[in-house]
């Protein structure tokens, strides 16, 4: 199983910590050496458009000390960024030249932001948000501006807009297609969602285009199809591309990330996985191969391949989850949706709850939540045990109210 040439991962997020620290937890005793190609140690991401304007100096967001490293004997390289791979001679090759070899290879590299396609993107005052130095930057940024722009409704867009808005900024938000977060959650919840952040102070407009921003060489308005937007910053967050270059250039099958098998091996290479945003893989919750964008797919996928190399292989089922904060909202969702998808709309037991139900061919497969956690919870707990919920066993019902009501009758029998 183990190889002097060991583990080489390349990426320094959330997978690749969670990838490393597996293999020395789980005894994997080969060199493992970790390439990231931004100068910081791995880092937590979900901060970083929460909490930009409450330290904008200095984002404390490590996922541990370098001594961690250091004490597991892990390789941790550092702004050393890999450029291709030698799969023929399981090597990769790293910007300066180097040839490292490796005995089994994790790609980890993420995604990256979709540009902004349209004239003035290149200005002062308009930025992006992926890593920790964006964060930074638009928190500075933040300190001082009174007319902001957030392009795209999504959740990155929604959870910088209320963090703008908490800085005392006017605030709109632009989105192209007719809705908000139309890739994420149902149109059912998202008027109740849409409402709450209009109520809040924002300003929303939806189905309009973005044609230019200008300014003289700082941005200073922003013309969408509708009207001409007053903006001192423009943050804009219109989906992401995984980063799957390296795989397509040494001829791995990639489709929208790196397409890999239910036990996330590379289905051309199988000494090479894939983890995290870049990975494209089969999954019992979805039809068909699926990418998912969320810590917790990170997080899992990564101890799920360094149990694998250190010895005890698994095919990944972890339910999928997802939460976003965006000012007063914490919306979270279990399981996964399709448009086709019945949603029943319930309302919690006080007002700033609510709950939305996802029904395929009349079983449960998925959540969302409104400011209703213990919904969350009861909801994963069902789904992760692929437990039948009918849409019937919700009628004038919820699902914690009917989990405990199935454990009492559990108990009782």
């Amino acid at each position: 199983m183990t190889s002097m040439a060991g583990v080489v991962v390349v990426g320094g997020g959330q997978a690749a910590f969670s990838v490393v620290s597996t293999l020395r937890a789980s005894g994997y005793a080969a060199p493992v050496t970790v390439f990231a190609a931004e100068p910081h140690l791995p880092y937590q991401r979900p901060p970083l458009s929460k909490k930009a304007h409450t330290e904008p100096e200095g984002l404390r967001v490590e996922l541990v000390p370098e001594s961690f490293y250091r004490e597991r004997n892990i390789d941790l390289r550092l702004g050393d960024d890999v450029v291709a791979l030698d799969t023929a001679a399981a090597t990769v090759v790293t910007r300066t030249g180097a040839r490292v070899p490796y005995a089994h290879l994790v790609l980890a590299t993420g995604a990256r932001n979709r540009p902004l396609p349209v004239p003035g993107a290149e200005l002062d005052g308009v930025h992006a948000l992926r890593s920790l130095d964006d964060a930074l930057t638009i928190g500075r940024a933040l300190t001082t501006a009174r007319d902001v722009v957030v392009v795209g409704g999504g959740f990155i867009g929604l959870e910088l807009a209320r963090v703008a808005l908490a800085r005392g900024a006017r605030v709109t938000v632009v989105e192209l297609a007719d809705r908000l977060l139309s890739r994420a959650v149902s149109r059912e919840l998202e008027l109740p969602l849409r409402e709450r952040h209009e109520h809040a102070g924002v300003r929303v407009l939806t189905g309009t285009g973005v044609r230019a921003l200008e300014g003289p060489g700082r941005v200073d308005r922003v013309v969408t199809d509708r009207e001409v937007l007053a903006a001192d910053l423009v943050v804009y967050g219109i989906g992401a591309i995984p980063r799957d270059d390296l795989a397509r250039e040494a001829g791995l099958a990639v489709d929208d990330g790196v397409v890999v098998d239910e036990q996330l091996r590379s289905v051309t290479d199988p000494r090479i996985s894939a983890v995290g945003d870049c990975a494209r893989h089969p999954h019992p919750h979805a039809e068909g191969l699926v990418r998912l964008e969320s810590v917790q797919n990170a997080i899992d996928q990564g101890t799920l391949v360094g149990r694998r190399i250190a010895g005890s292989p698994a095919s990944y089922e972890s339910l999928p989850w997802f939460w976003s904060d965006q000012g007063d909202l914490r919306l979270q969702i279990a399981g996964l949706r399709s448009p086709a998808d019945e949603v029943r709309l319930v309302p919690g037991d006080s007002p700033e709850r609510l709950a939305g139900y996802a029904f395929r061919d009349g079983l449960l497969v998925a959540v969302e939540t409104l400011n209703w956690p213990a919904e969350h919870l009861a909801a994963r707990r069902l789904l992760e045990r692929r437990t039948p919920v009918l849409a019937g066993d919700l009628a004038g019902t919820t699902l914690g109210a009917l989990a405990r009501a199935r454990r009492a009758a559990e108990v009782r029998a």
